[in-house]
């Protein structure tokens, strides 16, 4: 553990002049605000900061705007990015007059989380390990007004690009562009992206974080995956954060941009978080046993948990209208709720990559980079207990290519919701199982799904979508 006064050393010995001070607001955007070093000191990490919670999305009214951020010194990391020595901690939020922990705080919430699952007795550790896919590209414009609304996405790699003079680019068009859903595995030159992901990889690594692989996804026009080797859930989410910073500004350095939004290119496949979860009891892993796909009981439940959940679950894992865009059927994001070993048409699959049981675990395909990290994390972590409390027996493993299935066959199987609107209204019918050992508050539950209504599906509904003029401008 970094104490606060490695802290200081470590500014000492750098030579840092500013301090980075970030904190995560509710739909799951890193914020941030920069003090002199010359003002960090000891009582700051006990006092904290004083700042604006009303400005925050989904946080403070402004009759009850000071809250205080308390930097966190064991998440201290050199910032690799501005011109000035620049040292960053993630922080927690207060309350100032009452010093308790803000119950709107997604870092809060994903700590309450933890903190509970090793009150239950039943295991002391939730590992995560997410699989954060998003697009690279080389140029976005988009604008909605009252007479108009439009978008434009140009990648060098794009397939639609095939037959482009690509002299706007400052480059020959060379040919090498990925067809649509082929972009899995070919190497360079069609994979234009290596240098850059590679870049992606190391920033990450002399970040201290711990990077598995790093590879070019299915889809033409620059999607790409980044790995992180599993962790804690606390900690796991604060690295998706720095994930998706380290990501955006190693794209900006090199004039290009990336999106963790799910599904922007039509035709194509989406950008996932395909997410893995085990628990662990020490150095036990609970999820390993003699079941199916040598799983444990108490795996199998927390399946029931996760897939009984799920409409409920995705309110928070799936939290866009632009999700449920990419939970459409005949593309590798699952919407069929069932479970199965090696299976990625089923919304939880088995990997059996290992017999090792300590790589026993489970993968929640449905989540998506759009995500607040700590809030999707949280959910499906008390979903799974939910399942082992309660044993919630999943049924029968669905062993087949579900997308082959016949209708009838087809039709006994469960769906994922088919719009953000519908997964906000399961998680207004079910959310008990979140509230448990005060993890998710009824204020959070009532507050999420009305910003999430209000700023997201309501606005969307109430514009007309570039299509529309397609389908409908000669009526």
């Amino acid at each position: 553990m970094i104490s606060p006064q490695d802290v200081l050393a470590l500014c000492r010995e750098k030579d840092v002049k500013a301090i980075d001070l970030r904190f995560t607001d509710l739909p799951g955007l890193w914020q941030h605000f920069t003090i002199p070093v010359s003002k960090l000191d000891d009582d700051v990490f006990e006092d904290g900061l004083g700042f604006d919670g009303s400005s925050i999305r989904g946080w403070q009214a402004i009759n009850e705007s000071d809250m205080l951020l308390v930097p966190q010194s064991d998440t201290a990391k050199l910032d690799p990015f501005p011109e000035l020595p620049t040292l960053s901690m993630i922080c927690n939020v207060q309350d100032p007059i009452t010093r308790e922990d803000y119950t709107r705080d997604p870092r809060n919430i994903a700590r309450k989380a933890s903190n509970y699952l090793k009150s239950t007795g039943i295991a002391d550790r939730c590992l995560i390990g997410p699989e954060a896919e998003f697009f690279i590209f080389d140029e976005v414009r988009y604008d909605q007004t009252a007479n108009s609304g439009h978008y434009h996405l140009d990648s060098i790699e794009g397939v639609w690009n095939r037959g482009q003079d690509m002299t706007f680019m400052g480059k020959p068009n060379l040919g090498s562009q990925l067809r649509l859903k082929e972009g899995y595995s070919p190497c360079p030159p069609a994979d234009q992206l290596q240098d850059l992901r590679n870049e992606m990889m190391q920033t990450m690594i002399d970040c201290g974080l711990d990077v598995e692989c790093q590879h070019h996804e299915v889809a033409t026009g620059g999607q790409a995956e980044i790995d992180l080797k599993y962790g804690d859930l606390v900690s796991m989410a604060d690295d998706m954060c720095l994930y998706k910073y380290i990501v955006k500004n190693v794209a900006y350095k090199h004039e290009k941009t990336v999106t963790f939004m799910p599904k922007p290119i039509y035709g194509d496949n989406g950008s996932g978080m395909h997410t893995h979860i085990s628990f662990w009891n020490g150095d036990h892993p609970l999820f390993a046993g003699n079941s199916y796909a040598s799983l444990s009981e108490e795996a199998l439940y927390a399946i029931g948990g996760i897939l009984k959940h799920a409409p409920a679950l995705l309110a928070f894992t799936n939290p866009t209208t632009n999700s449920y865009k990419r939970l459409v059927p005949g593309y590798e994001a699952p919407v069929n709720l069932a479970y199965s070993q090696r299976n990625r048409s089923a919304a939880c699959r088995i990997p059996m990559y290992s017999p090792n049981p300590k790589s026993k675990r489970i993968e929640f395909r449905c989540p998506d980079p759009s995500s607040n990290p700590y809030l999707a994390f949280s959910a499906l972590m008390m979903a799974a207990l939910d399942g082992i409390q309660n044993k919630i027996h999943p049924g029968d493993p669905l062993d087949k290519d579900i997308y082959d299935l016949e209708p009838e066959e087809l039709a006994n199987v469960p769906k994922t919701p088919a719009s953000l609107s519908e997964a906000l209204e399961a998680l207004s019918r079910d959310h008990e199982f979140l509230l448990r050992g005060d993890v998710f508050t009824q204020d959070v539950i009532n507050t999420w799904i009305s910003y999430k209504k209000e700023n997201e599906v309501d606005a969307l509904a109430l514009r007309p979508h570039p299509y529309e003029f397609c389908l409908y401008y000669d009526v």
